[in-house]
């Protein structure tokens, strides 16, 4: 075993103190040194068309997923999304907003991930509903659900002034690619915790949908997602499903949470992708319907793909 000793740091003696001193007086002592000055940073890109074009196979890809899932997308919607990937691209090497860096993957892990909840979506909320997205981070799911579906408004909820800043950037992409005509959705960034939303002043029952991907426990999710939906609104949380039990385990634990704000009892629904395309193995949306069981909450869960 080693064993660590420490020494008293030695004091300079009384000779050396009174020449230190002296110099200070007369001025001859040696300045301090100084650091040079840290190089600036190139600024972060604002406009997606200075930025090299993402290979040819993510749309593809894109909208292979789309149609197995019996999506159209038209040439602003595609437009809009690859905006929105070729900034996070550029931004996530100088803030984490996502471990993918690959476009194909990207494609797959966030883009086609968000994009599975469209068709539940559109049948259990309707048409131009009003999105919250919490913990946006990167703008996925929020972003490619807002115009997809479309959203009438999609309020991207995060926290940390960052990505905050990424998320207006990410926006205005987006809504310049879309054309920005009245069909546009109205984007907006909120930079609040979404504790605050639903309290005093905040936005409480005002979403039809409320989306939150990668953020906690379900219990926690409910917590959070349930105060700022309407009745009868959906809260739509991305799960994986590990075979080993845990997700089951987690919506049994969410239940009480659940029944106690009112909710419905959640639903587990399974995301197919086509055949040729992986990387969503184990993807799961859980749903929870807010406010007294509705008609949406007693339909049985649907397979899709």
């Amino acid at each position: 075993m080693v064993r660590r000793t420490s020494r008293a740091r030695e004091r300079p003696g009384p000779d050396v103190l009174e020449r230190m001193h002296e110099e200070r007086r007369s001025g001859r002592a040696q300045p301090l040194p100084t650091r040079s000055p840290a190089p600036e940073r190139d600024p972060l890109p604002d406009d997606a068309a200075t930025l090299p074009p993402l290979p040819v196979a993510v749309r593809e890809l894109i909208e292979a997923g789309c149609a197995a899932w019996g999506l159209t997308l038209d040439g602003p919607m595609l437009a809009a999304l690859d905006a929105h990937a070729r900034l996070l691209l550029a931004w996530t090497g100088s803030i984490n907003l996502t471990s993918v860096r690959d476009p194909e993957r990207l494609a797959v892990a966030h883009i086609l991930d968000s994009l599975s909840a469209v068709p539940l979506v559109r049948r259990w909320v309707g048409s131009a509903p009003r999105l919250a997205d919490i913990g946006s981070g990167g703008g996925y799911p929020g972003l490619p659900l807002a115009v997809v579906l479309p959203a009438s408004r999609a309020v991207l909820i995060e926290s940390v002034g960052k990505k905050a800043r990424f998320l207006d950037v990410a926006a205005a992409a987006v809504t310049r690619a879309l054309g920005g005509d009245g069909a546009t959705p109205a984007l907006e960034v909120e930079r609040r915790r979404a504790e605050a939303l639903a309290g005093p002043g905040g936005r409480r029952a005002s979403f039809d949908l409320v989306t939150v991907r990668a953020v906690g426990s379900l219990a926690r999710i409910a917590e959070l997602g349930l105060p700022l939906l309407r009745a009868g609104g959906l809260l739509v949380a991305w799960k994986r499903e590990g075979g080993d039990g845990a997700l089951h385990a987690e919506v049994d634990a969410a239940r009480a949470t659940i029944a106690r704000l009112g909710g419905a009892p959640p639903r587990v629904e399974r995301i197919r992708l086509p055949r040729g395309i992986a990387g969503l193995e184990g993807h799961r949306l859980v749903l929870v319907q807010a406010g007294p069981a509705g008609t949406a909450a007693s339909r049985g869960s649907r397979l899709l793909g």
